[in-house]
C-alpha cells in the first residue's frame, strides 16, 4: 500500500467496519485485510503496546488503531472471556448496543470497555477505551424485524484513548487555559454587569420613588414574594445570554425621560 498524504487517515465508520471490514474477514475472501486489520489477541497486551501492532494503515495513528480478535478457547466452550492483561484488565461499561445500517437495519453489537492498572476491585480507570464489536449472521431486509444471530468466532475492536477535546478535528485547550484566570473572568463579569444596570437603576431610579411613582411601579404582592427561588437562580444564570442580544441605554437619553416624568 502506498504511503498516504498528510491529512489522510483510516477512519472508517462503525457501519463500514461491520458490514465490510469484520464481514468481509469472516468470509475470507479478501487476504490483504490483514494489512489493514491485523488479527491480535489484544489481552496479551497492555493498551499502550497496541499502536505499534496496527495495520498499515493506522501506522503512525495517534488517535485509534484497530485489530481483529479471535474468540478465546473458553468463550468457545461457554465460559467468560480473560480480559486480564500483564498489568491491568479490560471492564465492560454501560449496556451493549446495536449498531445500525444508513438504511436503519440493525448489523451488529458493539460493547464498550475502559482499561483499569492494576487488579480487581481495587484497579486504577485509565483513559484507555474499547470498542468491540459483532456481526449479525445474514441480516437482510427479510429478517430485520427477527432475533439476529451474532456471530462470535471473531470480533472487531477499536483501541482509543478518551480525549479532553470533543473532537480531534479541532482541538481546543482545556476552559481555563482558554479563557485565562478564573478570579478574572468573574472580575471582568462584575464590572460588565454593573455597567448595564448601574446602581440608581437597579434600586429604582436616581431618585427616591415619589407617591405617584409607586402607583407606578408597585412593589411585589405576597404572592410575588413567594416565588420559587430556584427561578431567581435561573434568572441570574442567563442574565449574560439575554444582554448578548439587546441593545445598551443611552443613558443621557433615559435620565432625561425619566426627569420629565418625575
Amino acid at each position: 500500500m502506498t504511503d498516504l498524504g498528510v491529512g489522510f487517515r483510516f477512519h472508517p465508520t462503525e457501519e463500514e467496519l461491520v458490514s465490510h471490514y469484520l464481514r468481509e474477514k469472516l468470509k475470507g475472501t479478501t487476504p490483504d485485510i490483514d494489512r489493514v486489520i491485523p488479527v491480535v489477541d489484544i489481552y496479551n497486551y497492555n493498551p499502550w503496546e497496541l499502536p505499534q501492532l496496527a495495520g498499515e494503515r493506522c501506522q503512525g495513528d495517534t488517535e485509534q488503531w484497530f485489530f481483529f480478535i479471535p474468540r478465546q478457547e473458553r468463550e468457545a466452550r461457554g465460559g467468560r472471556p480473560n480480559r486480564l492483561t500483564k498489568e491491568g484488565y479490560w471492564k465492560a461499561t454501560g449496556s451493549p448496543g446495536e449498531v445500525y445500517s444508513s438504511q436503519n437495519q440493525r448489523i451488529g453489537r458493539k460493547k464498550t470497555m475502559v482499561f483499569y492498572e492494576g487488579r480487581a476491585p481495587h484497579g486504577r480507570k485509565t483513559s484507555w477505551k474499547m470498542n468491540e464489536y459483532k456481526v449479525f449472521d445474514n441480516y437482510d431486509h427479510e429478517h430485520a424485524g427477527a432475533d439476529p444471530q451474532v456471530r462470535e468466532e471473531l470480533s472487531l475492536c477499536r483501541i482509543y484513548k478518551r480525549s479532553k477535546c470533543s473532537r480531534a478535528f479541532d482541538r481546543r485547550p482545556p476552559t481555563e487555559v482558554a479563557t485565562g484566570n478564573e478570579e478574572a473572568v468573574h472580575h471582568h463579569r462584575n464590572h460588565a454587569d454593573e455597567a448595564i444596570n448601574p446602581p440608581e437603576i437597579i434600586n429604582g431610579g436616581v431618585d427616591s420613588p415619589s407617591s405617584g411613582d409607586q402607583n407606578t411601579n408597585p412593589s411585589p404582592s405576597s404572592g410575588d414574594q413567594n416565588t420559587n427561588p430556584s427561578q431567581s437562580v435561573e434568572s441570574e444564570n442567563n442574565w449574560d445570554m439575554a444582554t448578548d442580544n439587546e441593545p445598551m441605554w443611552d443613558w443621557e437619553e433615559f435620565y432625561s425621560f425619566n426627569m420629565w416624568n418625575i
